[in-house]
C-alpha cells in the first residue's frame, strides 16, 4: 500500500530504489506517528470533520497499534511503502470509512515530519540524561581523586603538575557546553509542523494551535513552507549536537588509551573490562575506549553528511530528505551506547600510584621552583633564567616538597561550582 497510490503500476526496480530500507527505519518512528495521528484526530473531531464516534473509533484503533509498537509485535511488511501506509491500512482494515478518514487535511510530508521532530525531542532528552548521569560520575571520581597528583602535558612532553580530580573535572565540566548545544537543538525541534501539510498549508480549517497544545510542543512553526524547508536544517542542527558531545567523548577516550598504555601507566581497570590478544598472552587492550573514539568520530561526520545532501536544496519537499533519517538515528542508538557504557566503565577505573623520582619527571617541577624564588624576592624573569640555565647546564635539582603546596594552591577544583552549572533538565 502507497498513501499516494492512484491505482498506477510502478516498475518494481523503481520501487524498491525509492522505497530503500524505510520501512526498517521507520520502526523507530512509528510509536511518534500514532501519537501524531490521535492529535490529528482529535483536532478533525474538533473542526466538525470527523464526528464523536469516529473519533472513539480511531483513537481506539490507534490504542491497538500503540500497543503492538510497545510490544515490539508491529511489524512493517514488504506490501507497504512506510509505517505511515501502514497504520492507515490497519486503521481502514478495522474501521472502514472511518479509517481512510484520518489522513483528511494533512500530507506525508507532515506527517512524517510531526514524527520525527517528536522522536527527535525524546531522544534529545534522553542523550541529556544519560550525559548528565555520565556528568555526575565524573564529579564523583574527580573528588575521590583530587588530591592524587597526575603529570601534566603540552605537546606530549611533560609540563607540569596536574591531578587525576583535575583531568576528570576537566572532561565533566566540557559536557556542560555539550549540553547548551543539546538545548539548543531540542528548542528547533520542538516545534509543531503538523498542519502544513505538502508544504502549502490545508485548505480545510484546521486548528493547528490544538495538535501543537495536544503533542506538547513549545510552539509551532507558523510558516507552512518554513515548517518543510525545517526538514534537513533541524538535522543539521541535531548532527551538530551529538558531534560536539561526541568530540568530548572522543578525546577523553584517547587520553584514556594514552594512560592505559604501560609508557604513561596512570591508569588502569579489571581485567574484565578488557580484552586480550589472540598471539599476546601479557595484553590487556583497551578496546572498548577505542570504539567509543571510532563512533564518536563517525558520529561526527554525521554533520557533513547532512550539510551534502540538503545544503543547495531549494525550498519545497524534495524525496533526498528520505536519506537524512537513516544516520541520525543511528546516532542517536550508537551515542547512548557510547554514553552507558562509557559511564558504566569509568565507574571502575583505578588511579595508580606514579613514581615521581622517575627521570623523566625531573623537569616536572621547574615553574614550581621559578615560583618560590618569586616569591623570596627575585624578579619573575630573572628566576625563569636562573632555572632555565641550571636545565641547560644540568645542575637542576628539582624540589618536589612543593607538590602539595601546588595541589593546594591552584587544584581547587570548584566541584560544587561545576555541578551547578549543569543546566536544569
Amino acid at each position: 500500500m502507497k498513501l499516494w497510490d492512484k491505482g498506477l503500476s510502478i516498475d518494481k526496480k523503481i520501487e524498491q530504489f525509492t522505497v530503500g530500507n524505510d520501512r526498517e527505519i521507520d520502526i523507530y518512528i512509528a510509536k511518534y506517528d500514532v501519537i501524531a495521528s490521535k492529535a490529528h484526530a482529535k483536532m478533525l473531531k474538533e473542526i466538525a470533520i470527523i464526528s464523536d464516534e469516529e473519533l472513539e473509533q480511531l483513537l481506539g484503533g490507534l490504542a491497538v497499534l500503540e500497543q503492538q509498537i510497545e510490544e515490539g509485535t508491529f511489524v512493517i511488511e514488504e506490501t507497504f511503502e512506510d509505517v505511515h501506509s501502514k497504520i492507515e491500512f490497519e486503521l481502514t482494515k478495522t474501521l472502514g470509512d472511518v479509517g481512510k478518514k484520518i489522513h483528511t487535511a494533512r500530507s506525508r510530508n507532515d506527517q512524517v515530519l510531526v514524527a520525527l521532530h517528536l522522536y527527535y525531542k525524546e531522544e534529545l532528552k534522553s542523550i541529556q540524561k544519560k550525559t548528565k548521569s555520565f556528568f555526575d560520575t565524573l564529579l564523583e571520581l574527580a573528588e575521590t581523586f583530587k588530591d592524587k597528583l597526575l603529570p601534566g602535558y603540552t605537546h606530549l612532553q611533560v609540563a607540569m603538575p596536574s591531578s587525576f580530580g583535575l583531568w576528570l573535572s576537566a572532561y565533566a565540566e566540557l559536557l556542560i557546553d555539550d549540553v547548551y548545544l543539546l538545548n539548543a537543538a531540542l528548542k528547533v525541534v520542538d516545534q509543531n509542523p503538523l498542519g502544513s501539510a505538502a508544504g502549502y498549508g490545508s485548505s480545510f480549517p484546521i486548528d493547528r494551535e490544538f495538535t501543537t497544545a495536544e503533542m506538547n510542543f513549545s510552539t509551532l512553526k507558523y510558516n507552512v513552507v518554513a515548517a518543510q524547508m525545517s526538514r534537513g536544517k533541524s538535522e543539521r542542527t541535531i548532527a551538530a549536537a551529538l558531534g560536539s558531545i561526541s568530540n568530548t567523548l572522543a578525546r577523553f577516550a584517547m587520553d584514556i588509551c594514552l594512560y592505559m598504555s604501560q609508557n604513561f601507566g596512570f591508569i588502569s581497570f579489571p581485567d574484565e573490562l578488557t580484552t586480550g590478544s589472540s598471539i599476546m598472552p601479557h595484553k590487556k587492550n583497551p578496546d572498548v575506549f577505542e570504539l567509543i573514539r571510532g563512533k564518536c568520530n563517525k558520529i561526527q561526520a554525521l554533520q557533513s553528511e547532512m550539510v551534502l545532501i540538503t545544503n543547495n536544496l531549494p525550498s519545497g519537499y524534495h524525496r533526498d530528505y528520505q536519506l537524512l533519517k537513516e544516520n541520525v538515528i543511528q546516532a542517536f542508538e550508537d551515542l547512548k551506547a557510547v554514553l552507558d557504557i562509557f559511564n558504566f566503565s569509568i565507574a571502575q577505573m583505578q588511579a595508580n600510584d606514579i613514581n615521581l623520582e622517575d627521570d623523566k619527571y625531573k623537569f616536572l617541577f621547574t615553574v614550581d621552583n621559578i615560583n618560590t624564588l618569586v616569591v623570596n624576592g627575585m624578579p619573575f624573569r630573572e628566576a625563569y633564567k636562573k632555572i632555565g640555565g641550571e636545565v641547560e647546564a644540568g645542575t637542576y635539582t628539582p624540589d618536589t616538597s612543593k607538590k602539595h603546596t601546588h595541589l593546594g594552591s591552584i587544584h581547587n577544583l570548584g566541584l560544587t561550582e561545576i555541578s551547578r552549572k549543569f543546566p536544569k533538565q
